[in-house]
C-alpha cells in the first residue's frame, strides 16, 4: 500500500506541474510592449499614462531599485478565439515563491481607470469571456522595481533599503507579455487535484478517506490524456466528483475564512511605497469580489484607507460600493496596526480613536475587534483600552512565533492591569497569510487547544505585504472545502460573524492574566534608538500642546489648533507601526521618520509656546510651566508659577580618588573610574548600591542572533560581557555641582554627567554616545542593595509586576522586556526606581551576594544601543543622548511623578503672572494623562484620568472654568449611556476609581 501511496503522489505532482497547470492557457500570441522609466519617484498616473514609451522586448532588464516603470502593452485578439475567455499574462520578472517583496504592478486602462494589481501570484488580466475576436487591447502597467531586500540571503547587509545607497542597475527581467486562451474546465481540474492531493497528504496513513481519495485521483490522471488535456479535462474531473461530494463529519472543525492582505505600513519598502501597495491590493480585491459572491474581504489600519481616498479615487469609489455591499469590511478600528509594548497610554487611546472614527465618519461603521495578526506582543494595560475604545474583540496570531513556551489557548479572555478582559482568538492556522493549503488546514485542526469545548476558529485568507490579497485559487479552494469529508468545513465570514459565534459556542472560556509576551524579537525595544525617541518626544509634546492650547483658549480666546494637531497625531500613530517604532525597517524608512519627528517637533513646540505666550500675557515676571500632572516646586499641575529652587548641591572629593554628590537628600559617591559605588538614602540611612558593585556601569556584549538582526536578541549575549570601567576623565562639571566622565571604546566614546538636583532625591544620569559599532549591544546597569521577587515596570495607564526569578520557563524567556517611563523595585519600607526619558528595553536580575552576609543584589540594567547590520547596515551610528535617573527611597507614587518629570522638563518664560490650572486633582495617585478640547469643535474640555498606584482612590478634581455640565465618555468623546456621572459641585468633581482605572470626561462649557 505504502508503495502505491508514494507512486501515485508523485505521479501526481509531475503531471501537474508539467502538463495540467500549462494547459490552462493552451494558446497564446505575444503582446507588443513599450516602456517608459519615470527619471525619480513615482509620477502621478496621468503623467505616467500620457508618457511616450520606448519598444523594449521580453527578456529585457528593467528596474532601478525603487524605481517606477510605465509599460504600455497592446495587441489583438485572434479571430479564431472568438467564442473563448482570453486573458492577458504579464509576468515582469517574477519569483513566485515570494509574493509581496519584489516588484509588483498596477494595470490601467487608457483613460486612468484601474483595473488590478500584479504580483508573482497573480498575473492576469480578464480581457473578455468570451470574446469576440479582433478586440483590440491597450493597457498600461505602472511596474514598481522594489528591490527583494529579504529573500534568498536573508540577513546580510545590504545597501538596497535606501534609494540613496542602492545604485541604479536593472533588477528584474520582462518575462512574459502574452494574450493567451484561459482554459476554464483545467484550470477547475488543477484546483480539484491540488485539493485532494493536499487533503491526501495529511490524512493518516491508514485512513480509508485518504485511500478513496488516492485511487480517485490515480483515475483521475489516468483519464488524462497528456497530449490533450483540454480536451480529457471534464472526464479526468468526473472521476473525481464523488469523493469531492463526500460531506464532512458533523464534528468537523469550523474555519472562518476572511479575506485579508497584511500589508506592513512600512518594513522593507518606504510609506511612499505602501500607498502603492494598499491601492494594488484593493484594485484586485474589488475586483475579486465581483467576480466571487461568496467572498468576503477585511482591511484593517484606518490609515491605509485614507491612503487609498486620497492617492487612487477611482479605486475608493469601488471600495466605497463593496463596504456598502458588506462584503469590503474595515477591520481593527485602528489607525495602523501598531506596536503595542512601547506606545504610550494616551497615544494608545488616539489609535483607537483616530481609526474608529475615520471607519464611522466614512461608512457608519464601528469595529468591535482589534485586528493585530503581526505584532510582537501586547502590554497589559491594552484591555482596558479596547473596551474603553467601545471595542471587545481582540485577534492575533504572532504569539505563535514565541521559540520557549506554546501559548496554551487559542480561545480565551485576556485579562488586563485592571481586570478588564476582552475575548481573544489566535488562529491556529498560525498564519496571517493562509492561501487553503491542505496542510494550513490540516494544521488548525491538529493544533487547536480548545477541542472539546469549541470548534470554530478563524483563518485570515491571502497574500500579504503587497502579494496582491486572495486570489480566485484559494476561493476555488475554500468552495471545495466547504463540506468534505476529512477536512476543516471552510466558509467565507466577516471577523465580527466569527466572534459572535466563538464568543457563543464558548461564553466562559479560560482567562489568561497580564501580557500576552512574545518570546522573540525582545531586540525590537531597543533598536534605532533615534526612531525611538522621535515617538516618545512626540507623545509628550502632543500632551503639552493639547494642554497649553485648550488652557489658553477657555482663557483667552486662543484659536485650538483643532486641524494640525490631527494631522500631526494621525503621523505619530502611523509611526507606531509595528515595524516603523520597533526598529525593524530599511534605512529610507528610519532616515525619513528622524526628519518626520524633527519637523513635528518643531510645530509642536511652536504651538506651545504661542499658547504659553497667550497664557502669560506681557510682563517681566518670571514663570515656570509645568506640563506634568504632578506639581513641582512649588508649580502646579498644568500650570505656571514662580518657582524657588529650595536647598544645593554640594560637589567634594571623595577619599581615595573620585568625587562626592550631596543634596542633604542623597549623597553619591563616584569613583576614580567615573562609576557610582554609593548612593545614600539620607533620611533613611539606606545604601543603593549593592556591596561591592558599582552602578552607572556601561557594559557591552556581542550580539549576532541566530537570525532576525534587527528583531531578535538571544540569550547567549549575556555569555559574554565587556565592563567599560576605563575612563579618560572624570572632573568636575561646567556647573560646579556635577561630574563629568568620558569613556572611549571599540570606535565609539561616551560622555556622562551626573547630578543631584536640589531639593530632589534623584540622581540624573546625562548620557551621550557617539556609537560606531557594530553587531554590539550597550546597557547601563544599577545594582541594587535590594532584595525583590518582583519589580514594577510601567504600561498604559498603569504598571505591571515581573518575577525577578526565573523559576519556569515563563519566567526565564523574559529576559528583555518593556517598560515605559519607569522600573520600581521594592521591599516592604524602601524602594528604588529608576526612570528614563526615552528607552525601553531592559532586563532585571537577582543573585545572592556570595561575601558571607547573604544579601541579594538586584541589578537593573536599561538598554541603550545595538547595532544590527540587517535590514539596516548603518542602524543607529552617530550620536545619542539619554537621560536617566535613579531615585533611592521612592514608593511607586514617586516612580510614577519621577517618570513623567524627566520627560515633561519645565519651560520657563517671562509674564504677567500666575497661570491657573485648567483641571487638577488633589491625589498624586490620580494621573491626568490628557487636557484637551472635545473633537467635534463643541469647546468642551475633555479630560482623561487613571489612577495609577494600582490602589482604589478617591479623588477630587477641581476646573479652572465654569463648567455647566458633565459626562463620562468613551475614547471617542461619546457619553457612556450605562455610567453614572460623578456629581458637579461648583468647581469640583469627586470621583472614585478602581485600581489602575481609567475614565474619560467631558466638560460642557457655557
Amino acid at each position: 500500500m505504502h508503495d502505491d501511496r508514494t507512486l501515485v503522489e508523485a505521479r501526481l505532482k509531475r503531471v501537474l506541474d508539467e502538463r495540467i497547470r500549462p494547459a490552462v492557457y493552451p494558446e497564446s500570441v505575444p503582446l507588443e510592449v513599450a516602456v517608459w522609466h519615470a527619471p525619480g519617484e513615482p509620477v502621478p498616473v496621468a503623467e505616467g499614462l500620457a508618457a511616450e514609451p520606448e519598444p523594449v522586448e521580453v527578456g529585457a532588464r528593467w528596474g532601478a531599485p525603487w524605481g517606477t516603470s510605465w509599460f504600455r502593452v497592446t495587441g489583438t485578439v485572434p479571430e479564431a478565439w472568438a467564442g473563448r475567455t482570453v486573458e492577458a499574462v504579464l509576468d515582469l520578472g517574477f519569483d513566485e515563491n515570494m509574493p509581496g517583496f519584489q516588484c509588483e504592478g498596477l494595470v490601467y486602462r487608457p483613460d486612468g481607470t484601474p483595473v488590478k494589481g500584479l504580483n508573482p501570484r497573480n498575473q492576469w488580466v480578464r480581457v473578455g469571456a468570451p470574446v469576440e475576436g479582433g478586440e483590440e487591447v491597450r493597457l498600461h502597467v505602472e511596474a514598481a522595481s522594489n528591490p527583494v531586500i529579504m529573500g534568498y540571503h536573508p540577513f546580510l547587509p545590504t545597501p538596497l533599503g535606501d534609494k540613496e545607497t542602492a545604485g541604479s542597475a536593472p533588477l528584474y527581467t520582462l518575462a512574459r507579455m502574452d494574450l493567451a486562451v484561459f482554459d476554464e474546465t483545467v484550470w477547475q481540474l488543477v484546483v480539484d487535484l491540488d485539493v485532494l492531493g493536499e487533503l491526501m497528504a495529511e490524512l493518516p496513513v491508514d485512513s480509508p478517506r485518504r485511500w478513496e481519495i488516492l485511487r480517485a485521483v490515480d483515475r483521475a490522471l489516468d483519464a488524462v490524456d497528456l497530449q490533450d488535456v483540454a480536451g480529457t479535462a471534464e472526464q479526468a474531473r468526473s472521476c473525481l466528483t464523488d469523493v469531492l461530494a463526500a460531506p464532512a463529519a458533523p464534528s468537523a472543525h469550523r474555519i472562518s475564512a476572511v479575506g485579508h492582505a497584511h500589508i506592513d505600513s512600512a518594513w522593507l519598502w518606504p510609506l511612499r511605497e505602501t500607498v502603492r501597495k494598499v491601492a494594488r491590493t484593493t484594485a484586485n480585491m474589488t475586483a475579486l469580489l465581483d467576480d466571487e459572491p461568496e467572498f468576503v474581504f477585511a482591511m484593517s489600519q484606518a490609515q491605509q484607507w485614507a491612503w487609498v481616498k486620497e492617492h487612487r479615487p477611482e479605486v475608493w469609489a469601488r471600495v466605497k460600493k463593496a463596504v456598502a455591499d458588506g462584503r469590503f469590511v474595515p477591520a481593527g478600528g485602528m489607525w495602523v496596526e501598531s506596536d503595542t509594548n512601547m506606545p504610550g497610554a494616551e497615544a494608545m487611546a488616539r489609535q483607537f480613536v483616530h481609526g474608529k472614527r475615520f471607519f464611522l465618519d466614512e461608512f457608519g461603521i464601528e469595529n468591535d475587534e482589534a485586528w493585530l495578526p503581526d505584532t510582537f506582543g501586547f502590554a497589559a494595560g491594552l484591555p482596558q483600552i479596547i473596551k474603553a475604545a467601545g471595542s471587545k474583540y481582540l485577534l492575533t496570531q504572532k504569539i505563535s512565533w514565541s521559540r520557549t513556551n506554546s501559548f496554551p489557548h487559542h480561545t480565551f479572555r485576556w485579562e488586563g492591569v485592571d481586570g478588564t478582559r476582552i475575548f481573544t482568538h489566535f488562529p491556529p492556522v498560525d498564519t496571517y497569510n493562509c492561501s487553503m493549503r491542505g496542510a494550513e488546514i490540516a494544521h488548525a485542526v491538529r493544533t487547536f487547544k480548545d477541542k472539546g469545548v469549541a470548534r470554530h476558529s478563524l483563518a485570515p485568507t491571502g497574500w500579504g505585504d503587497g502579494g496582491g490579497g486572495t486570489t480566485r485559487e484559494m476561493v476555488a479552494k475554500a468552495a471545495r472545502l466547504r463540506d468534505l469529508e476529512g477536512s476543516a468545513t471552510v466558509t467565507w465570514e466577516t471577523p465580527s460573524a466569527f466572534f459572535a459565534k466563538a464568543e457563543a459556542e464558548y461564553p466562559e472560556p479560560p482567562v489568561w492574566v497580564g501580557e500576552l509576551y512574545l518570546e522573540l524579537h525582545r531586540a525590537t525595544l531597543t533598536s534605532q534608538a533615534g526612531t525611538k525617541q522621535g515617538n516618545r518626544r512626540s507623545e509628550h509634546l502632543l500632551r503639552e500642546a493639547e494642554l497649553w492650547a485648550a488652557t489658553a483658549a477657555v482663557r483667552t480666546g486662543f484659536p485650538y489648533p483643532y486641524e494640525e494637531l490631527d494631522r500631526i497625531w494621525k503621523t505619530v500613530l502611523l509611526h507606531q507601526f509595528h515595524d516603523i517604532l520597533p526598529g525593524s525597517s530599511i534605512a529610507w524608512v528610519h532616515r525619513e521618520a528622524r526628519a518626520t519627528y524633527a519637523r513635528i517637533a518643531g510645530e509642536l513646540d511652536g504651538i506651545i509656546d504661542s499658547a504659553q505666550r497667550a497664557l502669560a500675557g506681557e510682563g517681566t515676571v518670571p514663570l515656570v510651566f509645568n506640563a506634568a500632572p504632578h506639581p513641582r516646586a512649588g508649580v502646579p499641575a498644568g500650570g505656571a508659577r514662580t518657582a524657588a529652587v529650595e536647598g544645593r548641591t554640594t560637589l567634594g572629593a571623595r577619599p581615595g580618588g573620585g568625587h562626592i554628590l550631596d543634596n542633604g537628600l542623597l549623597r553619591v559617591e563616584i569613583d576614580a573610574r567615573g562609576l557610582v559605588v554609593s548612593a545614600q538614602d539620607i533620611e533613611a540611612d539606606r545604601e543603593t548600591i549593592a556591596p561591592g558593585r558599582a552602578g552607572n556601569l556601561l557594559q557591552l556584549h556581542p550580539d549576532l542572533p541566530n537570525m532576525w538582526d534587527a528583531w531578535d536578541v538571544d540569550e547567549f549575549y549575556r555569555n559574554t560581557v565587556t565592563d567599560l570601567t576605563d575612563a579618560e576623565e572624570v572632573v568636575e562639571g561646567e556647573d560646579g555641582a556635577s561630574v563629568r566622565i568620558v569613556r572611549s571604546f571599540g570606535s565609539s566614546r561616551v560622555t556622562q554627567v551626573l547630578s543631584l538636583p536640589p531639593g530632589e532625591r534623584r540622581l540624573v544620569v546625562d548620557t551621550e554616545v557617539d556609537w560606531h559599532e557594530t553587531e554590539k549591544f550597550l546597557k547601563l546597569a544599577f545594582p541594587l542593595d535590594l532584595h525583590a521577587e518582583r519589580y514594577a515596570s510601567e504600561t498604559q495607564f498603569g504598571h505591571f509586576f515581573r518575577p525577578t526569578h526565573t523559576n519556569t520557563s515563563w519566567e526565564a524567556a523574559k529576559f528583555e522586556a518593556c517598560n515605559h517611563r519607569f522600573v520600581h523595585l521594592q521591599e516592604p519600607d524602601w524602594g528604588v526606581a529608576v526612570v528614563n526619558d526615552s528607552t525601553y528595553g531592559h532586563d532585571v536580575t537577582r543573585t545572592v551576594r556570595e561575601d558571607g552576609d547573604g544579601g541579594t543584589t538586584t541589578t537593573v540594567r536599561v538598554s541603550l544601543l545595538r547595532a544590527p547590520r540587517f535590514p539596516d547596515p548603518e542602524t543607529d551610528q552617530g550620536v545619542h543622548r539619554f537621560r536617566h535617573a535613579l531615585v533611592p527611597g521612592s514608593s511607586i507614587g514617586d516612580a510614577v511623578r519621577e517618570g513623567w518629570r524627566i520627560n515633561l522638563p519645565e519651560r520657563h518664560l517671562t509674564g504677567a503672572g500666575e497661570v491657573a490650572p485648567l483641571v487638577t486633582a488633589d491625589r498624586d495617585a490620580v494621573v491626568v494623562s490628557a487636557v484637551k478640547l472635545a473633537d467635534d469643535g463643541s469647546g468642551d474640555v475633555v479630560v482623561r484620568f487613571h489612577e495609577a498606584h494600582g490602589a482604589r482612590a478617591r479623588a477630587t478634581l477641581t476646573t479652572g472654568f465654569a463648567a455647566t455640565g458633565i459626562e463620562v465618555t468613551d475614547l471617542l468623546e461619546r457619553p457612556l449611556a450605562d455610567t453614572q456621572a460623578p456629581s458637579l459641585d461648583g468647581d469640583r468633581i469627586t470621583v472614585r476609581l478602581r485600581p489602575f482605572e481609567l475614565m474619560t470626561l467631558r466638560l460642557k462649557r457655557a
